[in-house]
C-alpha cells in the first residue's frame, strides 16, 4: 500500500496585544523621567546638610518623576480611529 500523505494546515498565530502598546512618545516620556530623577538625586546631593535646594526643591522633583511621570509613561497611548469612533 502507498503511505497517505498528512495535510499539514498553516496554523494562525493570534498576535500579542501588547506587542504595539509601547509607542516612540512612551519612550520620550519614560526618558523625560530619568532625566527628572538624575537631576533630583543631583540636587538631593549639593552643598551641606540644611541646603534648601536639597531639601525642598529635590524630593518635589523626584515625586513629580516618580508619582507623575512613569505612571504617565507607562499608561499613555495615542487615540486611533477604532477608539475615537466608538
Amino acid at each position: 500500500m502507498a503511505k497517505q500523505r498528512k495535510k499539514i494546515r498553516a496554523v494562525k498565530k493570534s498576535e500579542s496585544p501588547f506587542k504595539n502598546y509601547w509607542d516612540k512618545s512612551n519612550y520620550i516620556i519614560l526618558g523625560v523621567g530619568m532625566l527628572l530623577l538624575i537631576i533630583g538625586y543631583f540636587l538631593m546631593a549639593q552643598g551641606p546638610w540644611d541646603n534648601p535646594i536639597s531639601l525642598t526643591i529635590s524630593p518635589i522633583i523626584l515625586l513629580i518623576a516618580y508619582l507623575i511621570i512613569f505612571p504617565l509613561a507607562i499608561f499613555y497611548r495615542k487615540k486611533t480611529n477604532k477608539e475615537t469612533e466608538q
